[in-house]
């Protein structure tokens, strides 16, 4: 009988470490993916930013038709998610966030919002 409660306690032991490891692998999964969509929507919400500014006449203080001019929040630059740069072209805006998590290694979560005149696109990058 002693061998095989301690053959059953050994295998209980098992069984909670392998439980234990998957559960922190999803936790670690969820927390990244949940850092990603906090980096995509701050980015698409700067992207609507660049396109009010492209709409809105010079005069009011806009582009007229043009993002050049168009400049990142400074309260927006660096969130508790992340940082997120911008690229200006006269057609289009490509911002680039990049969050706080990393993924692997030294690879952050980043994704890539390009903004044009009446569409935004964003691609995961990590």
């Amino acid at each position: 009988m002693g061998q095989q409660q301690l053959l059953l306690i050994v295998l209980g032991l098992i069984i909670v470490a392998v439980a234990i490891a998957f559960s922190i692998s999803l936790f670690r999964q969820a927390a990244i993916d949940s850092k990603r969509d906090l980096i995509m929507n701050e980015n698409n919400s700067l992207g609507n930013l660049a396109i009010q500014y492209y709409k809105k006449a010079k005069n009011m203080g806009g582009g007229g038709n043009s993002f050049i001019g168009w400049t990142l929040p400074s309260d927006m630059q660096t969130t508790a998610s992340g940082t997120h740069v911008a690229t200006v072209y006269s057609d289009s805006v490509v911002i680039i966030g990049t969050g706080n998590e990393v993924v692997t290694g030294t690879d952050s979560v980043k994704a890539r919002t390009t903004v044009f005149p009446n569409s935004m696109t964003t691609v995961i990058i990590n």
